[in-house]
C-alpha cells in the first residue's frame, strides 16, 4: 500500500488551509473595523473628522470594508475582495502616514494579508472576468 500524497496534491492542500486562515482572518478584522465606521463609535468619528473629507466618507469606507471581509469568505468572490480591501489599505497606509499620524503597520499587515488572497485566488479572478468578458462581446 503507497501511502504517499503526491506533492502537488499536499501543496494544494497547505494552499487551500492558508487561505482559508488568511481570509478568516481579514473578514473578522474588516469586519470589526468597518462595523466600528458604520456604527460610528465615537473613535472613528473623531479619525474621519480627522482626515476632513466628511463623515459620509466613514460611511463609504465602512460599507467597503464589510462587503470586502464577506467576499472574502465567499471563494468565488475572495479575489475580488481580496483585490478591494488591498486597494482599501493602500490608501489607509497613505493616510496613516501622510494625513492623520500615528502607526500604519496595522494597515501594512492588513495589505500583505488581502494582497496575498487576491494573488492566491488570481486564476478564478481570471476566469471570471474572462466569462464576463466573453458575455458582453455575445451581446453586442
Amino acid at each position: 500500500m503507497n501511502t504517499n500524497v503526491p506533492l502537488t496534491v499536499e501543496h494544494s492542500r497547505v494552499l487551500t488551509y492558508v487561505s482559508w486562515g488568511l481570509r478568516i482572518l481579514a473578514a473578522a478584522a474588516f469586519l470589526a473595523a468597518g462595523g466600528a465606521k458604520l456604527a460610528g463609535v465615537p473613535m472613528m468619528v473623531a479619525v474621519f473628522d480627522q482626515i476632513g473629507i466628511g463623515q459620509w466618507f466613514r460611511l463609504v469606507t465602512g460599507l467597503v470594508e464589510v462587503v470586502g471581509a464577506i467576499a472574502l469568505l465567499v471563494p468565488a468572490t475572495a479575489a475580488f475582495g481580496g483585490l478591494l480591501l488591498a486597494v482599501t489599505m493602500v490608501f489607509a497606509v497613505m493616510t496613516h502616514l501622510f494625513v492623520t499620524g500615528g502607526s500604519a503597520v496595522p494597515a501594512v499587515v492588513l495589505f500583505l494579508i488581502t494582497a496575498t488572497v487576491a494573488w492566491l485566488h488570481r486564476a478564478r479572478m481570471v476566469a471570471t472576468l474572462r466569462r464576463l468578458r466573453a458575455t458582453r462581446l455575445d451581446g453586442r
